[in-house]
């Protein structure tokens, strides 16, 4: 075979690299979790200031202006409230739920997404989207098994509404680069807030990491950094509706790793909850690569 016939489509390299995004970010849950008995919020600075270095760096090598257009500014600093508040949540979540639970709650921002869209960017939500979004929530009660004798229930919580705000923080940021910010400058932009959001509740409550702590939380922060910038190239290499649904493999991912690293088994209820989830999501991906070909067609 020739060197012509080895070389990948832009579909393919669009799926390796989403699915290196997914491995990242598992990478980045098990780095929170060795972590140890850190503060939420020391860890979530580590994981942006990490982010904000090599952000910046990217964003003046690529000589992108640090200059946002004052409509599109309400959307970023949204993207930036949003975001942190999701990043807090499921840090909260990791900490104190099996990895693959943590995950899969937080992979319900597609789902919130296609609600906030609704209201910020007045989008219309189909008959089958919302049949996914209340499927999807469904399995997220699976997960959740609410009951007042679950300890389980709080942190779960925090992970529902968790994948809450990242749902939110994408909506705003779909908004915002559709004004013509680019997406670096919009992460950075978010790196920078919550680690100056995290600083007065560091300050209160400082814990000292050891160095094996600290090696962990560059780490994180260096698989964050790492998962953003392979979702962001997954996406110029091929649409969100061909390659999206290959970003729940991270919940596969979560799953190896907890068992491995933390002896964790999901029960029965929570391998439920993750298939109903990704029957929506899969259900939801179908309809609109078929609704787009429909459009292509009129």
């Amino acid at each position: 075979m020739t060197a012509r016939g080895m070389r990948l489509s832009d579909r393919t390299k669009g799926v390796l690299c989403i699915l290196g995004s997914a491995l990242c970010f598992a990478g980045m849950s098990a780095f929170v979790r060795l972590a140890g008995e850190l503060p939420v919020f020391e860890k979530a600075f580590f994981r942006n200031f990490v982010a904000a270095v090599i952000v910046f760096f990217l964003v003046r090598a690529r000589h992108i202006p640090l200059r946002i257009d004052r409509p599109s500014r309400k959307y970023v600093l949204l993207r930036c409230i949003f975001g942190t508040a999701g990043l807090l949540l499921n840090f909260y979540a990791i900490d104190r739920l099996q990895l693959a639970d943590a995950n899969m709650l937080n992979k319900l921002s597609p789902f919130f997404a296609i609600v906030f869209s609704c209201f910020l960017l007045k989008e219309k939500v189909k008959p089958v989207q919302a049949l996914a979004v209340a499927g999807a929530f469904l399995g997220a009660l699976l997960i959740i098994k609410p009951s007042g004798a679950n300890l389980r229930l709080i942190p779960a919580i925090g992970g529902f509404f968790g994948g809450m705000g990242a749902g939110a923080a994408y909506t705003c940021l779909r908004k915002a680069t559709g004004m013509g910010v680019r997406s670096e400058l919009v992460v950075l932009c978010f790196s920078c807030f919550s680690c100056l959001f995290t600083i007065p509740f560091i300050a209160a409550d400082f814990v000292l990491p050891t160095a094996r702590q600290l090696l962990l939380l560059i780490l994180c922060g260096c698989c964050g950094a790492g998962g953003q910038f392979c979702i962001t190239a997954a996406y110029t290499f091929a649409p969100a509706r061909e390659i999206s649904v290959y970003d729940y493999t991270q919940v596969i991912f979560s799953a190896v790793i907890g068992y491995f690293l933390f002896g964790q088994m999901p029960d029965i209820w929570s391998f439920v909850g993750y298939a109903v989830i990704l029957s929506m999501a899969v259900v939801n991906f179908i309809y609109n690569n078929r609704a787009i070909a429909a459009d292509g067609r009129a």
